[in-house]
């Protein structure tokens, strides 16, 4: 299996690497450390710095039980520093559900846009997106924060986040977006519980039979700091499961993916090298076994 490219972004040979910029004061593992613009911006140079191929800018919380902002505030927050980045030579993604935040963001430089609500948040987004002509991730979503989790329920979640990620797709197209422009998400996290998270890392496969790139996102999620409780059986902290992020991106690397997006982006670099050069040998060795 080869990587799959997606026009504009960057084609190193191997799984790409998303580094977070959460510009917000409430995001689940890190609000409030980078929601000062300067800071933000100092914070993306440096995860290029340390490998990351894409910087991931949001300016709206969308941790369980979060409340929206309001579109000015988000766009107070997020254009400044996706100019900076952008000026600087960054390719970077904004992360938003709101069509007019994408298309500033656009406008200040962003070569991607990442929507966790895959357009269902805001209906124009699709139309924004196809005259903008760049990447769109199309993520697996049911509803927003304020109630995601009553909807975390499925009789076989790869089957069904499968088959609503086909229908967001179909809507999309209509729109005018390209096939080659979209890229997938499943989610994890919105609206599945710890046990959906891991059937849909164990489908990775069928989620890639869908046809477009995948982008995976476990960094820190609940899921991982349940899975490695302390002593006393409380969770991990959210940056105590940055070891465990570690190795689902060399899994998600290894059975495909197209980008993982991560809070600590140096050892997650190493792991998709680590993961391209073994995809590589079992290449080489499945060739020599012909």
């Amino acid at each position: 299996m080869t990587t799959r490219s997606v026009p504009g972004m960057p084609e190193p040979g191997r799984c790409l690497v998303m580094g977070v910029v959460n510009v917000t004061p409430d995001s689940f593992s890190d609000g409030g450390h980078w929601f000062d613009p300067d800071v933000a911006i100092r914070h993306g140079l440096d995860l290029v710095a340390e490998g990351a191929d894409i910087v991931d800018v949001g300016g709206e919380s969308t941790r369980p039980g979060a409340a929206r902002v309001p579109l000015d505030e988000e766009l107070r927050r997020v254009e400044p520093v996706i100019r900076a980045l952008s000026q600087e030579g960054v390719t970077v993604s904004v992360d938003t559900m709101r069509a007019e935040v994408a298309e500033a963001a656009v406008g200040a430089g962003a070569q991607l846009v990442n929507d966790v609500s895959g357009g269902l948040a805001d209906p124009a987004m699709p139309r924004v997106v196809a005259a903008s002509g760049v990447p769109y991730v199309v993520m697996h979503w049911r509803g927003h924060s304020s109630d995601m989790d009553n909807r975390a329920i499925y009789s076989d979640v790869v089957t069904e986040v499968c088959e609503e990620l086909r229908k967001r797709v179909d809507s999309v197209l209509a729109e005018g977006v390209r096939e080659d422009q979209i890229v997938l998400d499943p989610g994890l996290g919105f609206s599945k519980q710890a046990e959906h998270n891991w059937s849909l890392l164990a489908g990775i496969g069928a989620l890639n039979r869908l046809g477009h790139p995948l982008l995976i996102g476990a960094s820190r999620k609940r899921f991982l700091g349940r899975l490695l409780p302390g002593p006393d059986g409380s969770p991990r902290p959210f940056d105590g499961s940055d070891d465990a992020t570690l190795a689902v991106t060399a899994l998600a690397a290894q059975a495909g993916a197209w980008c993982v997006r991560v809070h600590k982006v140096a050892p997650n670099a190493d792991a998709v090298r680590v993961a391209a050069a073994w995809r590589a040998a079992a290449g080489r060795h499945t060739d020599e076994g012909r």
